[in-house]
């Protein structure tokens, strides 16, 4: 046992068998500045080298009996890493079988000498005091449920921006108190809303922009600002559910099922889980904020995790299910499209833009945006033709006739409203193949729908049966409790967890066995090039940390094993909640 200044140090490695902390003696010059948080520099002896790593705590003796080797050099005084931001990325490590130090990658961002001498340098920018806004749209009790901390799923009334005022108000509840309020949302388009909405309404010194469009030393900046000030709206993509706030009120993530918030990098937790941690570690609010629930939402629903809350007075928009029947009209055969639905079109666009939302970005082919906008340019020759894909991206359009061509989640802001909506491709966008391919559907449809004017019409085309009669009536929480009870019926996420293993067949089998997942549980094992063997597990929420816990030994097993010299290294690898066998391709954000 050690006595002095000990340091336990999280070293910054991707190997699982460096994720625990490490004691290192602290030099006596540097024990007036090291303090929990601080970056550091390190000798390894596994590694053989000085390794960058974060302090997670100093205290008085070590419980390792042999000579503690010497923290090499402090990197900077400032105290990055929060102790709420660590015990998050623990908890999300451990629950998707990954490394601590790859969540802190995501939530810190890399260190820029200039700006963090100009933030500790600058006086703090004095908060404006404000009073909490009035929610509309909701009953009164929603305020002091936000308050309360409590855990909603709450539906956005259908109307054009209305979930970024709404976002804005429940915000306002707890930045009032001077907590701070993280807004989780899936890309860039999304952030800019909802800040233009807060500037709106909230002194601006309250809000932050935190994400990864930023440049380096923006980004740095903002985050040095959510740690060291309290109080403030922290408005980012994926990455911002991990910015520090030692006085969280409200974590809120928008349109939860939008794919563009699956986590891509390791160890892939999607913030709404992340969220769901945080939310239980430090007993803020959570609200999951969406025109269509996910399936993943309505199950915390049922399971009494989370409560709903939809809007006080029943808003929704004017649907019309409609074939693909083609009528006489020659200016809707030259479009494709229904006569109903061009006769619709033909006089909405008298006033105002009129939105098409197409299956496919920038094709020649039937369903692609370059097509329609040729073929529905031909049948209104007089009409402005304006093409919103991911190739032309368009923010706003003007309150001006015209007839926007836009793909799925790409779809512009009308100013006013749009005066009609035609929902084309319906039947190709649920002839994809994945497991989610009506709940996206239904997602990208109401999304598109709510960017209609009040009183205009929404014409879904190409989807008939309980589904459009579902969708016309606005039935979306119903909607989504009938997919989640389907995938409940044939054991699918998200009414089971899973987890996709990759390795040497008797990597991979050995780690099946000692997760205890009985054989009919094991499903689509496929066999890879090099000899590697890729297999999908599913097991119980209840088991989820028993399975997750048997997969890291396992894990850790084989990255300690022995080889002969100059054998390859031998491999498992597991991505918990893998969403890549479920979706279709190009689906995946």
């Amino acid at each position: 046992m050690t006595d002095g200044s000990v340091a336990r140090v999280l070293l910054d490695s991707p190997l699982p068998q460096l994720d625990r902390l490490f004691d290192y003696r602290v030099p006596a010059a540097l024990v007036a500045d090291l303090t929990p948080g601080v970056r550091v520099r390190v000798p390894v002896r596994a590694q053989r080298r000085i390794m960058d790593g974060f302090v997670v705590e100093v205290v008085a003796r070590s419980d390792y009996d042999g000579p503690l080797a010497e923290i090499e050099e402090l990197v900077s005084p400032v105290s990055v890493l929060a102790p709420e931001v660590w015990r998050l990325a623990r908890g999300a490590a451990d629950r998707s079988v990954g490394v601590a130090s790859d969540v802190l990658r995501l939530a810190i961002p890399k260190r820029q000498v200039r700006v963090e001498r100009a933030v500790l340098t600058a006086d703090a920018p004095a908060a404006t005091p404000f009073e909490a806004l009035p929610i509309t749209d909701y009953p009164p009790a929603l305020a002091a449920a936000i308050v309360a901390g409590e855990r909603l799923v709450v539906q956005a009334v259908p109307r054009p921006l209305a979930w970024a005022h709404t976002a804005t108000q429940l915000a306002s509840q707890v930045l009032a108190a001077g907590r701070t309020a993280i807004a989780v949302l899936p890309d860039a388009r999304d952030i800019e809303r909802l800040l233009a909405a807060a500037a709106a309404v909230l002194p601006p010194e309250r809000i932050v922009r935190l994400d990864s469009d930023q440049t380096p030393g923006e980004r740095y900046r903002a985050f040095l600002r959510a740690r060291l000030e309290s109080g403030l709206l922290i408005v980012g993509n994926r990455s911002a559910v991990y910015a520090p706030a030692e006085r969280l009120g409200l974590v809120l993530v928008w349109d939860d099922g939008d794919p563009a918030l699956r986590e891509p990098l390791a160890p892939g937790l999607h913030p709404r889980e992340a969220a769901l941690l945080r939310q239980e570690q430090q007993g803020a609010a959570l609200v999951l904020l969406a025109h269509a629930p996910s399936t993943d939402a309505q199950r915390l629903v049922e399971i009494g995790w989370c409560r709903p809350v939809r809007p006080s007075t029943r808003v929704a928009p004017d649907v019309l299910p409609t074939g693909l029947q083609v009528g006489a009209e020659r200016l809707a055969e030259l479009a494709r499209i229904p006569s109903s639905a061009w006769r619709i079109a033909a006089e909405a666009i008298r006033d105002g833009p009129v939105l098409v939302q197409v299956a496919r970005p920038g094709e020649e082919a039937p369903g692609g945006s370059v097509r329609t906008a040729a073929d529905l340019g031909r049948a209104f020759p007089n009409a402005r033709v304006i093409v919103a894909d991911a190739a032309h991206p368009v923010r706003e359009v003007e309150d001006a006739p015209a007839l926007v061509i836009a793909t799925r989640g790409a779809e512009p802001v009308a100013a006013g409203g749009y005066r009609a909506v035609l929902l084309l491709d319906g039947e190709r966008m649920l002839a994809r193949e994945s497991l989610r391919v009506v709940e996206d559907g239904v997602r990208n449809w109401a999304n598109a729908a709510a960017l209609a004017a009040p009183g205009a019409r929404v014409v879904l085309v190409g989807v008939s049966g309980p589904l459009a009669r579902d969708f016309a009536a606005w039935r979306l929480p119903e909607l989504a409790a009938e997919e989640l009870a389907d995938r409940r019926a044939v054991r699918m996420p998200p009414a089971v967890r899973t987890a996709t293993l990759t390795g040497r067949p008797a990597a991979v089998d050995a780690a099946i066995s000692a997760a205890g997942i009985p054989g009919d549980d094991v499903i689509a094992p496929v066999e890879l090039e090099d000899g590697l063997l890729r297999t999908i597990v599913r097991f119980d929420y209840r088991r989820g940390p028993a399975v997750a816990g048997a997969l890291r030994t396992e894990i850790l097993r084989h990255a300690a094993g022995r080889r002969p010299r100059g054998a390859a290294a031998p491999t498992l690898r597991v991505r918990m909640d893998d969403p890549a066998p479920f979706v279709a391709p190009g689906d995946l954000g």
